[in-house]
């Protein structure tokens, strides 16, 4: 019953035009929302933290019609494009990953792996990797998806599947992890910021929801897992042989064994010279990678251009030594046959960038968003419905903001300090705009990203349409969403701090 919803879910998605299409019928209609905007008068207020204080400011339409805006949109078309978030990570990135798939690297490695691995913990070990991405900031979309795939085919299973799993992970597991990462500072930031306009010597830490999103990443690992086998997987045709066959064709086979192991051998010392390099880079005073950059430390920053250096020379590694790459043309090959299969994406991200840069440019995303906020604040319910509401507002709000550091920004100086009042710690407030942040990224249009997953589906798949990924992606979040948000009811009810200085009530307890 479920697979038949699902299945007409692609039907009426795939009917519509091309995604390219809909992104260029989306940026006129955006166009014309803004314009429409501008002759109601629509103006929301807002109230923003400046110089230590609360204050208020008038947000209004930006119109896209008239002369000004579409001067704008002229002038920007090319930057819009080139400046577009996944354009030039999925380009970078997939230069080094080309080599190390075609030269043989990727597909011994992974060959390896799945006879090493129990074919039960394919799945979840799958969406597992997913949520850990989210170490590497966005570069999970760019390197996850094509691997996860490739270990499916190898496995005789829907490639689609593994991109499914692993998507799920990256995208609507995106706030959890085992581990403290790059967003934490970012939120528990924005959080202090919010929370000393009601107490100036209020901080919240970095480790504030640390134990609760340690156990939200077991529990979205095995619902993954869950919704994988029963919903995602039976809806897909498991590969032919031709198609196994195929793709194996499109990496160099080493002659002999010996080559195999030679080139392996060769990859390891390579990683392992790479590492050392990268290790002195970070560690020792002064190098080119020590310290912090603009908003995160400069390794992480850097890390696509690492993952490039890394899959580039553990694949040109391997390639030498196993004798699929006799020449510096065979790799530059090798890159250009990747770029090739890119152009299909090429297309489809210069409408999205579009459509993006005139829906922020128009600053109805960000109207709408606080005019959620604003109904949400009116409603006056009890803590935990609030926190309920507040989750859902979250989620409608991610449907419109992609990025979850702007979409903070603005939420926290409003909400922190209303729940303060209210009895509810900065620090649950944070972790329920995590849940709500997180669990609708896989089915948004305005993230960015995604786009790259449906590149990567058209590979296997060339006539998917947004219905394609929309089938795949809606059936975890539809578990997700409850799942997490009931997660973190119980973790309410029964008290328990959601990290190292992480308390649940304000003012804290002792």
């Amino acid at each position: 019953m479920t697979g038949a919803w699902l299945n007409a879910v692609e039907r009426v998605g795939n009917r519509l035009p091309d995604p390219s299409t809909l992104f260029a019928l989306g940026t006129l209609v955006v166009m014309l929302l803004s314009q429409i905007a501008v002759w109601l008068g629509w103006e929301v207020q807002r109230r923003v933290e400046r110089d230590g204080e609360l204050v208020t400011e008038s947000i209004t339409p930006v119109s896209l019609l008239d002369a000004e805006g579409i001067w704008w949109l002229l002038s920007h078309l090319v930057q819009n494009f080139v400046e577009f978030p996944p354009l030039g990570l999925v380009l970078v990135g997939l230069l080094g990953i080309g080599v190390a798939e075609r030269s043989g690297l990727l597909p011994v490695l992974l060959r390896r792996l799945l006879a090493a691995a129990p074919g039960p913990l394919l799945v979840p070990m799958t969406v597992l990797v997913g949520v850990l991405s989210s170490l590497a900031l966005d570069a999970g979309y760019v390197v996850l998806p094509p691997l996860a795939a490739a270990l499916f085919l190898a496995a005789a299973r829907s490639p689609l599947a593994g991109i499914a799993a692993v998507t799920a992970g990256v995208t609507c597991g995106f706030s959890a992890n085992l581990f403290i990462t790059g967003l934490d500072p970012l939120l528990a930031g924005l959080s202090t910021a919010a929370a000393q306009l009601l107490d100036p010597g209020y901080h919240v830490a970095i480790s504030a929801n640390w134990w609760f999103m340690i156990v939200s990443t077991l529990l979205l690992t095995a619902a993954g897992a869950l919704v994988t086998w029963r919903f995602v997987e039976p809806r897909l045709p498991r590969p032919t042989a031709a198609e196994i066959g195929a793709d194996e064709a499109t990496s160099a086979v080493p002659e002999t064994v010996q080559d195999e192991h030679r080139g392996l051998r060769y990859a390891g010392l390579t990683l392992i010279a790479l590492l050392g390099l990268l290790l002195g880079a970070v560690l020792i005073p002064g190098a080119p990678l020590a310290g912090d950059g603009a908003r995160f430390p400069r390794w992480m920053e850097a890390l696509v251009p690492i993952l490039l250096m890394v899959f580039l020379g553990t694949g040109l590694a391997y390639g030498i030594g196993a004798g699929s790459i006799k020449r510096d043309r065979d790799a530059v090959d090798m890159m250009g046959e990747t770029m090739r299969t890119m152009g299909p994406y090429l297309v489809l991200a210069f409408f999205a960038a579009q459509f993006i840069a005139c829906f922020g440019q128009s600053r109805l995303g960000e109207m709408l968003a606080v005019v959620g906020g604003g109904w949400l604040a009116a409603l006056a319910l009890p803590p935990a419905s609030l926190m309920l509401a507040f989750l859902v507002v979250v989620m409608a709000g991610n449907l419109l903001i992609g990025s979850a550091s702007a979409k903070y920004a603005f939420f926290a100086p409003v909400f922190v300090p209303m729940f303060m009042q209210a009895g509810i710690a900065p620090e649950l407030t944070q972790a329920a705009y995590r849940v709500g942040d997180s669990v609708t990224n896989g089915i948004t249009p305005f993230n960015p990203y995604l786009i790259i997953i449906l590149a990567f589906i058209r590979r296997w798949r060339p006539d998917a349409g947004l219905g394609t990924l929309l089938a795949l992606m809606l059936p975890y979040t539809l578990v997700f969403a409850p799942l997490w948000a009931a997660l973190l009811g119980v973790w309410v009810v029964a008290g328990w701090p959601l990290g190292p200085g992480g308390g649940l009530v304000y003012p804290p307890v002792g």
